[in-house]
């Protein structure tokens, strides 16, 4: 179902409350109106100190449960913020977010602080929030953590027979456990919702523009904000970016691109392992054949605990490399020691997954309130048999395993009956708006780079930073990449067309 305020038809259909701008009609919300909507109250934030030693402060925020009906009640927001540390010369709150979707904007700002250059700190107030349903903001829950390690347990990291109709049986499992544990949140959670709570925070900061900073998912929430509110940000900054379009209304195409980046980011580390056995200490030359024999063999005969449980097996081995390689080619000599330790079934790749279970809640449920999946069974079929066979060594866990992380999402968004009260299907053009820097990494292994170009080019006025390189995002692989990030914060300096960072580091 597509429905979002911006449509004075959907409205209409769904509840004649407020009147908010068609596609056509851009422009931005009066000053009175927060977040877009008439009636809105602007938070009153009480900063308190953290109690992490570090500077940061903490508050909450109260914002509508659901923007379409004001009397719903509120939910709570937590946020934390690290005072300019040059008052004098402060700009205003640069507001963070990390993506997931189920990252925590909270952690992420200490981040920020830490990894950018020191003029971001020194000018802005750096604000970090879990967005509605994440973190510290109202956590959705779906399979609780035992739920989750039995689910992987029954998983396996390779194809057999009935690997569709398990992923079937798995996705009505997690969906069962979000209606029981989640039910009255789940249709408030999808990204609109997050970018009106966006310009409510805004308000409530002071600033009468937003500073935004987001990376992987948080670019699509910062495009989603960019559209709803074109003349409401002095700065953008959009670091691993989404084709908006793409993963919103054409779902099977977005995800196919991310099985194909991950499963070629692992095929160049494994290339890398291959060429440099004497820094590589895994599979003496012939990693790829190491690493199917020991998927194969963990898969046979997996890790348990004292009370016999499975805590770790080929599945969830797999699924810790779909992370793993998202830390660029500084890593590669650390994951080739790893993949050595889980031959011998110690050390971090056979840690239990379990823990995982509240970031997969929130992943897997934003995600299904953002998109619209085909109905047909026989064509999910079909395009995640396409989707393992792009992607063998690291694709059938995500195509057929139980939901958990961004392309594993198919069966059950497929299947979702929750309303998707907070979907934003376009437009995307963010017609009137400031300049909006957009950074994409040739070797990104979760947000392909071409996704970031279509990114540039559907944004009516941004400009794309090409970081040569491996890994998720510029900030965490390239010194260059976050210099130019922070000089477009700062002083709105936008690199030259067509720049490139060449600054990849060697693995460590």
């Amino acid at each position: 179902m597509r429905v979002t305020l911006r449509r004075p038809a959907a409205i209409a259909a769904v509840l004649a409350l407020v009147v908010v701008a068609s596609p056509a009609a851009t422009a931005a919300p009066a000053p009175e109106a927060p977040g877009g909507i008439a009636g809105v109250a602007v938070p009153s934030l009480s900063w308190q100190d953290c109690g992490t030693g570090d500077g940061f402060q903490c508050a909450t925020a109260q914002v509508p449960l659901d923007y379409r009906n004001l009397s719903a009640g509120t939910l709570s927001l937590a946020l934390a913020r690290r005072p300019a540390s040059k008052p004098d010369q402060r700009i205003g709150s640069l507001l963070v977010n990390p993506g997931g979707p189920g990252g925590s904007g909270v952690d992420f700002a200490r981040g920020v602080v830490a990894d950018l250059p020191a003029a971001v700190a020194e000018r802005f107030d750096v604000v970090g929030f879990d967005p509605r349903g994440v973190g510290r903001s109202s956590a959705l829950a779906c399979l609780d953590p035992e739920q989750t390690r039995a689910a992987f347990a029954r998983m396996t990291a390779t194809r057999r027979p009935g690997d569709f109709e398990r992923g079937q049986a798995f996705a009505a499992e997690f969906h069962a456990g979000c209606q029981a544990r989640s039910a009255t949140l789940l249709p408030y959670v999808g990204t609109e919702y997050v970018a009106r709570d966006i310009d409510v925070l805004r308000a409530a900061l002071g600033d009468a523009k937003l500073n935004y900073y987001g990376v992987s998912f948080g670019t699509y929430i910062g495009t989603v904000y960019a559209n709803l509110f074109p003349k409401n940000f002095r700065v953008l900054a959009l670091d691993g970016g989404y084709d908006p379009d793409s993963y919103a209304n054409d779902p099977y195409r977005y995800d196919l691109g991310q099985f194909r980046a991950t499963e070629a980011a692992f095929n160049r580390f494994l290339d890398w392992c291959a060429n440099t056995p004497d820094k590589c200490k895994f599979g003496n030359g012939k990693p790829g054949q190491a690493f199917d024999k020991l998927v194969a063999d963990l898969d046979r005969d997996p890790v348990k605990d004292a009370d016999g449980k499975v805590t770790a097996n080929g599945a969830s081995l797999a699924y810790r490399i779909i992370f793993a390689v998202n830390g660029g080619s500084p890593s590669w000599t650390a994951l080739g020691a790893q993949l050595a330790e889980a031959q011998t079934r110690t050390g971090r790749l056979v840690r239990p997954i379990a823990a995982n279970a509240a970031f997969f809640a929130a992943n897997t449920a934003v995600e299904c309130a953002d998109r619209v999946y085909p109905k047909s069974t026989h064509q999910l079929r079909a395009r995640l048999a396409i989707a393992a066979a792009v992607a063998p060594r690291l694709g059938p866990v995500a195509a057929y395993g139980t939901p958990g992380y961004d392309h594993s999402h198919a069966a059950v968004c497929q299947q979702w009956p929750a309303k998707q009260a907070s979907r934003y299907a376009g437009p995307w053009s963010a017609k009137g708006s400031d300049p909006i820097l957009v950074i994409g990494t040739t070797g990104d292994p979760d947000t392909p780079y071409q996704d970031s170009v279509v990114l540039s080019r559907t944004l009516r006025n941004a400009r794309l930073l090409t970081f040569v390189g491996e890994g998720h995002s510029g900030l965490s692989n390239s010194a260059c990449a976050r210099q130019a990030t922070a000089d477009y914060l700062v002083d709105k300096t936008l690199p030259a067309r067509g720049a490139r960072c060449e600054d990849d580091p060697a693995p460590a």
